[in-house]
């Protein structure tokens, strides 16, 4: 049996500012540094073989304090953009409650929760799952089959598209659900299907939200 384990990364320092991160290479916050941290010791039941991340920093750094705080160093890691945050286009780096004041929360919403709507000059969760589910299907899950034990840290718009596929989820549900910052999302397989699932809420996180609110976004509900 196989088993892979997503995990959005830890928060970064503009989700604790609520912009619109996508592509911008920003930092974990001390907060989110520290929450990676305390989410590695729920993961000791496993000895990874293969870990795979983005090439951002966020996601990169929370995949290196998992496995420094688990004494796994060695595992070979491998960083694709295929595994990238959405990219925003004209909206990275603005406020999010900033642009629902100038364009109206119903456009934001659109642009932040809609499976297949673009946002200006980026990309909708559909284009991105066009790059992430071909890196899956092709280099991570044929791993996964043949019994190993794989870790993926990535963002929450790459996670969506797996999610959604995993867990036959509608368009409506895939971009709305929440995806929980240090959350282990874990599956097993067995002769090449899904045998069990289980997402591994850890004591201390403040993991879920999509909230404009700042007392929010500084709990880390992004």
């Amino acid at each position: 049996m196989g088993t892979l384990i997503l995990i959005r990364h830890g928060q970064s320092q503009w989700n604790l500012e609520n912009r619109f991160t996508g592509w911008t290479d920003v930092p974990l916050t001390e907060r989110g540094k520290a929450d990676a941290k305390t989410m590695a010791p729920y993961l000791k039941d496993f000895r990874f073989d293969l870990a795979y991340t983005s090439r951002l920093q966020r996601a990169s750094e929370t995949l290196q304090i998992i496995l420094e705080t688990l004494g796994q160093t060695s595992v070979p890691v491998t960083a694709d953009s295929a595994l990238n945050e959405r990219h925003y286009g004209d909206l990275q780096g603005l406020n999010k409650a900033e642009t629902a004041a100038k364009y109206g929360q119903e456009q934001v919403t659109l642009w932040r929760r809609s499976y297949t709507t673009r946002p200006p000059n980026g990309e909708s969760v559909e284009d991105t799952g066009y790059r992430a589910l071909p890196f899956l299907r092709w280099t991570i899950l044929p791993e996964v089959n043949v019994g190993k034990t794989v870790i993926v840290a990535a963002s929450g718009n790459s996670m969506r598209p797996m999610l959604k596929l995993f867990d036959d989820l509608d368009d409506n549900t895939a971009a709305t659900m929440e995806i929980g910052l240090c959350t282990p999302y874990i599956y097993w397989f067995k002769d090449g299907k899904i045998a069990k699932k289980e997402v591994r809420q850890i004591p201390g996180i403040i993991t879920k939200g999509a909230s404009q609110t700042e007392e929010r976004v500084e709990q880390g509900r992004v």
